[in-house]
């Protein structure tokens, strides 16, 4: 079966200074673990050819679409409050964008392809665990309704990779409205290349944010979409992990899932990675990292905002405007979890409250919101006379503004039943290094339904028992 993929290059158009052009590194004996049909078809691409032997060649790296220009991408980055000044793929290429069927522009990238100038004594390869956790987390993400890139397909290599032990090396292809990143113009900004900053500024505009006008414009809209992203983030117990620049995206979509993980039991100041040593990227630490990071991308863009007409002050009140926009994304998102209409000022004191009473009585957060729906959320709280005396509260809160009638319906549709727990998802990582691909397929379908779970998936709503639960979670490189 012939396999087309119209690919289109507008990055590869840029200056030769914002990439490296290369060719995938070839693999020994490459085969389809995983292959995301539904996905496929969103891209116009024949899911059947994708899983013939020429179509996983492609995805794995072994032969190149017709009219494709590879490259990896150059960016700097701030990594844990340290300064990179050069970073870059290094262990991606970039093969080039596709128009989807909804007329939407997006990359098809190739992560774990092999080592490129920027890979800093690395291989350039992944290994099967954190192809097969991004593939599962990043459409479950898509699932439950929140900006991500997407994954196309996960391919075993034939070939070992060397971390901590020798483990089987993988290709997974990614899929992003874009893989530019707020360390992209850090990289241009501290080398003081204005011309490159204003070529790579007009390109994330015209891609992302057509209707913003100049510099300005464009921080403005970054802003607004990554204070919505965490805010979601905060709805599901999202732990990114590693919120550096380099992994903050200037679309708004979640990037780079290396450690990340959700919360079990709601811990606010939770850490999972292993190499977070200062609780930096902690989950109730992340709004104020992103507001960190939002700092970086107005620094790279004043240059541009005065050339244009702006000032400095015009970038301060973009940056302040992120506070009261991530405080009202939040509000949307738990209004939404106890199936409030309307607005009303005491409702984020009233969140709040639900989930100080589940950080004392060591809740599990998923269950104990889905439970609100479900009609026992007190099994889930241990001091049920304070939970008493707030459901009470809440069921008042819920009959104003006409919200009684639903009630149940919103909350089972805004509160999955089903998560990326973390146990789950290295069972499937452990099955897949010993050969099997089952249990990831598994979870990744029952992922795809998480307000309204496949019947016979009961077991993977269940929290981790003595013995299961992941304390610490690990970057791929």
């Amino acid at each position: 079966m012939t396999l087309h993929i119209p690919l289109e290059s507008t990055y590869a158009d840029l200056p030769e200074r914002f990439y490296t052009r290369l060719e995938p590194s070839t693999v020994a004996e490459p085969r389809l673990m995983l292959l995301n049909e539904t996905l496929a078809g969103e891209l116009g691409l024949d899911a059947e050819a994708l899983a013939s032997d020429d179509g996983v060649a492609l995805l794995a790296g072994n032969t190149v679409p017709e009219g494709a220009r590879p490259l990896a991408q150059v960016y700097a980055g701030h990594q844990f409050g340290g300064f990179n000044p050069q970073l870059g793929d290094g262990r991606a290429l970039l093969l080039g964008e596709i128009v989807d069927r909804a007329g939407q522009r997006r990359d098809i990238q190739l992560k774990g392809s092999g080592p490129t100038p920027y890979s800093r004594m690395g291989d350039g390869r992944a290994w099967v665990g954190p192809v097969i956790r991004e593939y599962i987390v990043s459409e479950a993400m898509a699932a439950l309704g929140i900006p991500t890139t997407r994954a196309l397909a996960a391919v075993s290599t034939g070939q070992n990779v060397m971390r901590e032990t020798v483990l089987p090396g993988a290709v997974l292809t990614r899929v992003a409205s874009s893989h530019i990143r707020v360390g992209t113009f850090q990289f241009f900004a501290a080398r003081q290349d204005i011309e490159a900053l204003r070529a790579l500024a007009d390109h994330a505009r015209a891609r992302h944010y057509p209707e913003a006008e100049g510099a300005l414009g464009l921080l403005n809209g970054v802003v607004r979409a990554q204070a919505r992203l965490v805010a979601d983030w905060m709805g599901v117990g999202f732990v990114h992990g590693v919120m550096n620049t380099d992994n903050t995206s200037i679309s708004g979509e979640t990037i780079d899932f290396g450690p990340c993980a959700f919360l079990d039991t709601y811990v606010p100041n939770k850490v999972f990675s292993s190499i977070d040593q200062h609780s930096r990227y902690a989950y109730n630490k992340q709004p104020e990292i992103l507001a960190w990071n939002l700092a970086q991308l107005a620094t790279c863009l004043l240059p541009l905002i005065e050339e244009e007409g702006g000032s400095l002050e015009d970038a301060q009140a973009a940056m302040d405007a992120y506070p009261p926009a991530f405080q009202s994304e939040w509000a949307r998102v738990f209004r939404r979890k106890l199936g409030l209409l309307g607005e009303e000022e005491a409702d984020v004191d009233l969140a709040g409250r639900l989930l100080t009473l589940m950080a004392k009585g060591g809740s599990d957060m998923t269950l104990t919101f889905r439970a609100l729906g479900e009609g026992d959320a007190a099994d889930h709280v241990s001091d049920r006379d304070a939970y008493g005396a707030w459901e009470t509260e809440w069921r008042e809160r819920l009959a104003r503004h006409g919200g009684a009638e639903g009630a149940e319906g919103r909350l089972l549709a805004a509160n999955p039943a089903l998560i990326p727990r973390n146990h789950r998802i290295e069972e499937a990582i452990q099955a897949a290094v010993a050969g099997d691909t089952a249990p990831a397929r598994r979870l990744a379908a029952a992922l795809g339904r998480p307000f309204d779970p496949p019947s016979g998936t009961r077991d993977l709503r269940r929290p981790p028992q003595e013995g299961e639960v992941v304390t610490t979670t690990f970057c791929g490189t």
